[in-house]
């Protein structure tokens, strides 16, 4: 099993990749983790990485894909992937399409996950970091609002500066001026499947689980 997962900054696709990949004894993969991987592994790819990032330049979408593609055929991935955020342009998709072709067994899921970008903004205008644990929670869904949770630190709660409005905003328009024209691309080439990304948490988990097994 291969899934994408597709949705807008805030929408919960790391959550529900986690609980996906316990569910179904596979990777989470995303860019992030790819691009740290090969950094430590010193690979060729990862050492042409490091020398880009280190200048403070963007990673090419032909390594970045050379990357995937590593990853994506390696041993521990064989059983299947998550891959979340993703491609992210339309180049990035045809270019992960191909990578997709030569892939022996597939049975590629694409899911979007759905959300209203002024709940994406409530939802993360909420969100603290404890600074002393780095647990990570929202004000709305907890009783006490100046005490962490996990470690029951009093007034450790900071907000970081990608959870401001103004700076969610820019995210979401970038997103919906770039991103989501990938979704248009797979529209006719795989079965995708939507879900509400804004439901409860256990929602969400039920109708992905549902619409896979659909």
């Amino acid at each position: 099993m291969q899934i994408i997962l597709f949705g807008a900054p805030g929408v919960g696709k790391g959550t529900q990749a986690k609980y996906l990949a316990e569910k179904f004894k596979i990777n989470h993969i995303s860019t992030g983790d790819i691009l740290r991987e090969a950094v430590k592994n010193q690979s060729a790819l990862g050492l042409k990485v490091k020398e880009i990032t280190s200048r403070g330049e963007l990673v090419p979408d032909n390594i970045m894909a050379g990357l995937i593609k590593e990853t994506l055929f390696s041993e521990k991935n064989k059983n299947g992937f998550i891959l979340d955020g993703y491609p992210r342009t339309i180049d990035q998709a045809k270019l992960l399409e191909q990578i997709l072709s030569e892939l022996p067994n597939k049975n590629i899921y694409f899911i979007h996950l759905i959300a209203d970008a002024d709940v994406i903004v409530e939802r993360l205008t909420n969100r603290r970091v404890c600074s002393v644990c780095g647990t990570i929670v929202n004000l709305n869904l907890i009783s006490k609002k100046n005490e962490c949770p996990n470690c029951k630190s009093a007034d450790s709660f900071i907000k970081r500066k990608d959870d401001e409005e103004s700076v969610i905003r820019h995210r979401l328009s970038v997103y919906e001026n770039t991103t989501f024209q990938v979704l248009e691309f797979y529209r006719n080439k795989v079965n995708i499947i939507e879900v509400n990304g804004t439901d409860q948490i256990e929602s969400v988990k039920e109708n992905i689980l549902a619409a896979i097994k659909n």
